[in-house]
């Protein structure tokens, strides 16, 4: 297997960005050849992150299979599953696919932070939405919600009577 120059969180990274990510290259029965390297290297400069579907039920075929592309194209193993591999290669010219500087498109909240509702943020506006006090306000309401509270409530006295059970 070939040396990793990457750490392992990037690789973890780049495996969980290479998830949703469909097969580029399709080595046949013939194996790997020129042709195919050359596909495979054209794919890596365009995408920097690909994965390549390996026909064939030998293993050892597959794992020497992928062993070969990462050297002869000096790429990086990424990952290995059944039939599919994964493989890396940066290209300095175009942007990096493990570039943190961008900002996190899912805002993640502080446990002591309070909730600001989507509205509000999408305006910019940074209050927070009260919740509503158990208890009323006026102390007059009070005692009018003290007594409502304070009867019994008995299966006679409920406002909608119940329906009749339906005949099987």
């Amino acid at each position: 297997m070939p040396t990793l120059h990457i750490s392992i969180q990037q690789r973890n990274d780049l495996r969980a960005a290479a998830h949703s990510l469909r097969p580029v290259v399709l080595i046949g029965d013939k194996g790997l050849s020129d042709a195919v390297l050359k596909e495979i290297d054209v794919h890596l400069n365009a995408h920097q992150l690909i994965k390549i579907r390996v026909s064939g039920d030998d293993r050892e075929s597959r794992i020497a299979a992928f062993d070969t592309i990462c050297t002869t194209l000096h790429a990086e193993p990424i990952h290995h599953i059944g039939k599919i591999l994964t493989i890396y290669r940066r290209n300095p010219e175009r942007a990096d696919l493990l570039d943190t500087s961008e900002p996190a498109t899912r805002a993640v909240r502080k446990a002591n932070e309070p909730y600001t509702p989507k509205k509000l943020a999408a305006v910019g506006v940074s209050k927070t939405k009260k919740k509503p006090s158990r208890q009323p306000s006026n102390p007059a309401s009070r005692v009018a919600t003290a007594d409502t509270t304070s009867k019994k409530r008995t299966p006679g006295s409920l406002s909608k009577p119940r329906k009749p059970a339906k005949p099987y």
